[in-house]
């Protein structure tokens, strides 16, 4: 079960806070001292695939965007690349751009939905955006934090999860990854192939 391992929420620039230093307002500090400009070269893509999540059904969780329109995750319908990421995580910010570039890639053929997890949520979220060239990723918003506890009380930022057409789990990458590769992109498809193929035999 997704519940069953607890992660650290809050991680900027490297190092792990806690939750509670998150409930206390760190996460504003670390908004404060993280220079969301970093260059990727300073950021390392560490992140791998991890089938073990296998089968698990994609959170019935209500996001928010800046507009105030509403996304029940779970009535997507359609395969969902789902990012979860802050603006204070630095690997998340690396990430953003190559995201772009993916959802515009694989436009019709997987839906990239980003949701921020930070608390302050349209505040920082669309200054972020408005900085910064990203027109394929969505600004939905997960200020109370709801869809992190649910992925086991706050997951390591970033955490992608790939999702089939019917909303259950294939794999997922806890940290960030490269998804700017052809390598990445393939795999993506490639998953979302084999679970068609055996959906059908």
């Amino acid at each position: 079960m997704a519940n069953s391992r607890p992660f650290l929420i809050c991680l900027a620039a490297g190092a792990a806070l806690s939750l509670g230093a998150c409930d206390n307002g760190a996460e504003d500090e670390a908004q404060e001292n993280v220079d969301v400009a970093v260059p990727s070269e300073t950021i390392e893509l560490t992140g791998s695939m991890d089938t073990s999540f296998a089968g698990e059904t994609i959170p019935e969780v209500t996001v928010v965007n800046p507009a105030g329109e509403e996304l029940l995750l779970s009535d997507v319908g359609e395969p969902v690349l789902l990012n979860l990421w802050a603006t204070w995580c630095a690997p998340c910010v690396v990430e953003m751009p190559l995201l772009d570039e993916l959802a515009a890639d694989l436009e019709g053929q997987v839906r990239v939905v980003t949701v921020s997890e930070d608390m302050r949520g349209a505040d920082v979220v669309e200054p972020f955006f408005a900085e910064r060239d990203l027109p394929n990723l969505p600004q939905w918003l997960d200020p109370d934090n709801e869809l992190a506890f649910t992925f086991g009380g706050g997951p390591v930022l970033p955490l992608t999860v790939l999702y089939d057409a019917e909303g259950n789990e294939l794999w997922r990458v806890i940290g960030a990854y490269d998804w700017g590769t052809e390598e990445a992109r393939a795999q993506v498809l490639d998953a979302l192939s084999e679970e068609s193929a055996d959906s059908e035999s």
